[in-house]
């Protein structure tokens, strides 16, 4: 195998671990999982406290659906992080997870100003994931271990 295929098969593990990672970390805050609401270093604390943020990142839409908004990006963000830590269906995946990291940033840029999502990293996630969707192989996956069976 060629050095620089290790190097690449290494970086995208790493990738889909880190976006997944990130996904996590974010659900974990909501939940209440990384302290209480105020504490430092928990940016929600709570369920609540991230419903007022996604009402506030999406004020364009009625503000009633902002407790729904809230539900289906954390199922998005559980799921998406599942199938990349466990690399499955790993190029939808790292495109749907790019898509949902660019509607974030464009959301946080558009309410909070671009300084939001550029701090955050937002961008560079996104096009992290938009790149892990271009690969044409993903070692030390699910994924990997569904070719290797079938071309048996």
């Amino acid at each position: 195998m060629d050095k620089n295929w290790k190097l690449l098969d290494l970086s995208a593990l790493a990738l889909r671990l880190a976006l997944a990672a990130s996904f996590l970390s974010a659900v974990a805050d909501r939940f209440g999982m990384w302290g209480k609401s105020g504490e430092p270093r928990v940016s929600w604390g709570d369920f609540a406290h991230f419903v007022v943020y996604t009402e506030r990142l999406t004020s364009i839409v009625p503000q009633s659906l902002g407790p729904s908004i809230a539900w289906i990006a954390t199922i998005a963000e559980i799921v998406l992080a599942l199938a990349l830590l466990v690399g499955w269906q790993t190029r939808i995946a790292a495109i749907l997870s790019g898509s949902l990291l660019l509607l974030f940033g464009f959301a946080m840029a558009f309410a909070l100003g671009i300084k939001a999502p550029l701090d955050f990293s937002v961008f560079s996630a996104a096009t992290g994931a938009f790149l892990l969707s271009a690969l044409d192989r993903y070692q030390f996956s699910l994924d990997d271990r569904k070719s290797k069976a079938g071309s048996r």
